[in-house]
C-alpha cells in the first residue's frame, strides 16, 4: 500500500511552488519525517517530510510547478530501494558513517568530520540539527590534535554571514539583518535552473548568451520593485551619524554583553532600537494606507533584511517595541540564521509595519533604499567610514555612517522624515537617550 504524498497548504495567500529539489532519490528508502523534497514559492523556499516510511515514489519532476493538494510522491512499504547513500569516512579513519543528502551536503560545506558530532536521530543516525548545533557551539573551528600528537588537524571556518542590500521587495520574502551563525544551504546543487551569472554557467565555445528562468522568489523580488515604484511617492532623505559613542559603548560591554545573554552585540539592536522610538515619534512611518484610509500600528513590526543565497528576504521582529537590545539580538540572529538556512515560516516573513536595510556589510558607501509595501518607510545604514569632521571648531577623525530614509510621500511630509531621521541620528550619537528614552 503506497502512503501519498501531498502538496501542503503553504500560506493563506500562495497556492502553487516550484519542485526546486529532490533531497531523496526516486526508489531510494525513506524514514518518517525525513525531508524529502524542497518547494519553492514566491515567499520562500519549504521542504517537504516523508509521512511514513518506506521506498520514496516521485510523482512530479524538477522544475515542475505543483498546486496545493497535488500529489508529490508516494510512500511504498517494502519493495527495491536504491544503493543506501556512499558513507562519508570521518577524519579519524573509523568506518564510514551514512548520511541523508542534505546532512551530507552541511558536512561537506563545513568540511566536518561526521564520527566527531554527537546524533540524536533513530539508531544513532546524524540529523540536520545535530550538525547545526555542532556548529553554533564553535566546536567546528577548534583545532584538534591528531593521534600520537601530531599537528593540529584544520577545520574549515564558518563563512561570516552577510546580511543585507539596500533595496528591497516584497513584505513577504523579500528585504537585512546581522548574525554570525554559520549558513547552511538547504537548497542542493540539483535545481531547476543553474545560478544567474556568467560565472555560474558552462559555457560552450560558440555561446555567446544563454536564458536561465528566473526562479520564483527572484521573480516575485522584481514584481514588487516596480510595483512599489508605480503605487508610492517614494522619496528618501539623507543626514549622517558619527558613530564614536556606538562603536565606544559596544566595544566597552561587547564580552560582558556576550557573556551574559549568550548572543554579539552588533550595531543592528542600536539601530532597532532608534528607529522604534523615533516611530513613536513619528508614527506615520510605521502605518499604512489602505484604500481611503491611514491604518496606525500600536507596535513596531520591524523587518530586517537578510541575504541569502537565493535572494534578499525580510523576517520580521514582532513587537520591537517591547523588547530589550538583548532580546532583539537574539531575535534578529536567529531569524537571519532561519533564513539563510531556508528554515522561515511564512508567519516570520509578514507583517512588518517598517524595515532596515544595511548595504554597508558591501561596503556601501551612500545608497536609496526601496520601500518594502505596504510600509511607508524603509532605513538604510551604510558603510562606517572615518572623515575630517568639524566638531568645536577643531578639524577631528570621526567614524561617520551615511543614513538614507526612504519614505512614502503620499502619508508622510519631508518634515516628518527629517524629525525622524534626525532623531535616530540624535540617540546614536547619545545612546544613553536610548536608556532614559528622551
Amino acid at each position: 500500500m503506497a502512503i501519498e504524498i501531498r502538496v501542503p497548504r503553504l500560506a493563506e495567500s500562495i497556492s502553487e511552488a516550484v519542485v526546486v529539489a529532490w533531497l531523496k532519490q526516486d526508489g531510494e528508502a525513506v524514514a518518517v519525517d525525513e525531508p524529502i523534497a524542497t518547494l519553492e514559492t514566491d515567499k520562500a523556499a519549504v521542504e517537504i517530510a516523508a509521512e511514513a516510511a518506506g521506498v520514496l515514489r516521485h510523482a512530479r519532476k524538477l522544475g515542475e510547478t505543483v498546486k496545493v493538494g497535488d500529489v508529490l510522491a508516494r510512500v511504498e512499504a517494502g519493495g527495491v530501494t536504491a544503493a543506501p547513500p556512499a558513507p562519508i569516512r570521518g577524519g579519524n579513519g573509523d568506518a564510514g558513517v551514512s548520511l541523508s543528502p542534505a546532512v551530507r551536503r552541511m558536512v561537506e560545506e563545513h568540511g566536518l568530520d561526521p564520527a566527531a558530532i554527537a546524533a540524536s536521530g533513530r539508531g544513532g543516525r546524524l540529523l540536520k540539527e545535530d550538525v547545526q548545533r555542532y556548529l553554533e557551539s564553535g566546536a567546528a573551528n577548534a583545532p584538534e590534535t591528531g593521534a600520537g600528537g601530531s599537528a593540529p588537524v584544520a577545520r574549515a571556518a564558518s563563512p561570516a554571514p552577510t546580511p543585507a542590500r539596500g533595496s528591497m521587495p516584497s513584505s513577504a520574502p523579500p528585504a537585512p539583518g546581522m548574525s554570525r551563525s554559520a549558513p547552511v544551504r538547504v537548497a542542493p546543487a540539483t535545481t531547476a535552473a543553474p545560478a544567474a551569472g556568467p560565472q555560474a554557467v558552462a559555457w560552450g565555445e560558440h555561446e555567446d548568451e544563454r536564458a536561465v528562468p528566473m526562479s520564483r522568489i527572484r521573480q516575485r523580488i522584481a514584481e514588487r520593485l516596480v510595483s512599489a515604484q508605480h503605487t508610492a511617492a517614494i522619496l528618501t532623505t539623507f543626514n549622517e551619524v558619527d558613530m564614536s559613542a556606538v562603536m565606544e559603548l559596544r566595544g566597552r560591554y561587547r564580552e560582558s554583553f556576550e557573556k551574559r545573554h549568550g548572543v554579539r552585540l552588533s550595531y543592528m539592536s542600536f539601530f532597532t532600537r532608534a528607529c522604534v522610538l523615533a516611530l513613536q515619534r513619528i508614527p506615520e512611518l510605521n502605518a499604512e494606507i489602505r484604500g481611503t484610509d491611514v491604518v496606525y500600528r500600536r507596535h513596531v513590526h520591524m523587518g530586517i533584511a537578510v541575504q541569502t543565497d537565493r535572494g534578499l528576504v525580510v523576517p520580521v521582529v514582532r513587537d520591537a517595541d517591547l523588547r530589550s537590545f538583548a532580546d532583539l539580538e537574539k531575535e534578529i540572529a536567529r531569524l537571519a540564521a532561519a533564513a539563510r538556512e531556508n528554515k522561515l515560516m511564512l508567519q516570520e516573513l509578514s507583517g512588518g509595519t517598517f524595515s532596515i536595510s544595511n548595504g554597508g556589510v558591501f561596503g556601501s558607501l551612500l545608497s536609496t533604499p526601496i520601500l518594502n509595501p505596504p510600509q511607508s518607510g524603509i532605513l538604510g545604514m551604510h558603510k562606517i567610514e572615518k572623515r575630517p569632521m568639524v566638531v568645536d571648531d577643531q578639524v577631528v577623525i570621526r567614524p561617520m555612517m551615511y543614513l538614507a530614509l526612504s519614505y512614502d510621500h503620499r502619508i508622510v511630509d519631508g518634515e516628518q522624515a527629517v524629525t525622524f531621521l534626525v532623531s535616530v541620528k540624535e540617540r546614536l550619537e547619545d545612546p544613553e537617550r536610548m536608556l532614559l528614552d528622551v
